[in-house]
């Protein structure tokens, strides 16, 4: 079988294994053909040797959560052959945390939960794979060229779960977005907006390329100026860089009883004059609120399964924009310049 991996830690070190070790009973009963993995950020890191955690009995961990496969067999019949799924990424801690406890694993309290592909759990980048019932999600047939996606979209999901809750707190009729950055995670955090009925403006530094057209297509407005040049106040603002200085610029331009999501991970490292006062005083004067999201729970995955079934196939086809059979894998880990999400492809 074959395995796409690297020895956490060791930068470079991605190869192609081809007889890496059937996945055993333990792992799930639901054992799944592997059609596709998704390639994101947190993979790139990995290869450089930033983070990652193989499994207690390996050296070498198996990327790859970003995950579509076709169900081989499940005797739990929870699943039928033939039926598409994806892999939750997270599991709960072994202790558990409260929140784990309750099957919010994504709020996880202690840090002792595991992740397919990135924390002591075999990823997705291999032949076939195996899930608990639990941790399985069934996808509609018709998204068998785009279901790859549905992790991204899983993660804005829940950041637009939790803004709507926040939301509560006080009479809220919000009417504009903000998206800072037209990744996939901003490009599907626009998505969830516009299927809101929210106007929506979507801010990028790329001018050329797919971005715009992706954008205009969901009656959105595509920006490439800067956070503070633009000549309106969000009710809501997802940030999707992680580039230190946006973050800044995004807390300080949200409206009145405004709502800020931070979706982006910086790397840290960078020091910036920044007037922390004057934040506070924005913040606290206009009841504004900044809040971070990371990762998601079933509950999530399911929303986002929702939504990408009400979103334009031909639409979210585009935001793949490559895609690599894994006999040239060094290639799909290797960014283009106009690259939104390439995609592994293990069988079709």
């Amino acid at each position: 079988m074959r395995a796409i991996t690297v020895a956490p830690g060791v930068a470079d070190s991605l190869r192609l294994d081809e007889a890496w070790p059937e996945p055993h009973p333990e792992e799930g009963a639901i054992l799944v053909e592997a059609l596709a993995v998704g390639i994101c950020g947190t993979d790139h890191e990995i290869i450089a040797g930033e983070f990652g955690e193989a499994p207690p009995d390996t050296d070498r961990l198996v990327i790859g959560h970003e995950s579509l496969g076709r169900v081989l067999e499940d005797p739990t019949g929870s699943l039928h052959p033939g039926d598409l799924v994806a892999g939750i990424v997270r599991r709960p801690d072994p202790v558990p945390c409260a929140n784990c406890a309750v099957d919010e694993w994504d709020m996880c309290r202690n840090g002792q939960y595991t992740e397919h592909g990135i924390k002591a759990l075999s990823g997705f980048a291999r032949d076939r794979w195996r899930i608990p019932p639990k941790f399985a999600v069934g996808l509609d047939p018709d998204l068998a060229h785009v279901g790859v996606l549905l992790e991204p979209a899983a993660v804005v999901a829940k950041a637009w779960d939790h803004i709507d809750r926040i939301g509560q707190r006080a009479e809220w009729q919000p009417q504009t977005v903000l998206v800072a950055g037209a990744g996939p995670i901003g490009l599907l955090a626009a998505l969830l907006a516009s299927q809101r009925g929210l106007t929506v403006h979507v801010l990028d530094r790329t001018p050329t390329g797919p971005k715009p057209a992706l954008v205009a297509a969901l009656g959105a407005t595509y920006h490439t100026s800067t956070v503070n040049e633009l000549d309106f106040e969000p009710d809501i603002i997802v940030e999707c860089t992680g580039a230190p200085s946006v973050v800044l610029d995004v807390m300080c331009k949200a409206a009145p009883v405004g709502i800020v999501c931070l979706t982006g991970v910086s790397s840290g490292g960078r020091i910036i004059d920044f007037d922390a006062g004057a934040l506070n005083r924005t913040l606290v004067l206009e009841n504004n609120v900044v809040f971070g999201s990371v990762n998601s729970n079933r509950r999530h995955w399911e929303l986002a399964a929702g939504a990408l079934g009400r979103a334009d196939p031909s639409w979210l086809g585009n935001l793949v924009t490559r895609r690599v059979p894994v006999e040239a894998y060094a290639e799909a880990y290797h960014p283009g310049p106009d690259d939104i999400k390439v995609v592994l492809e293990f069988a079709r």
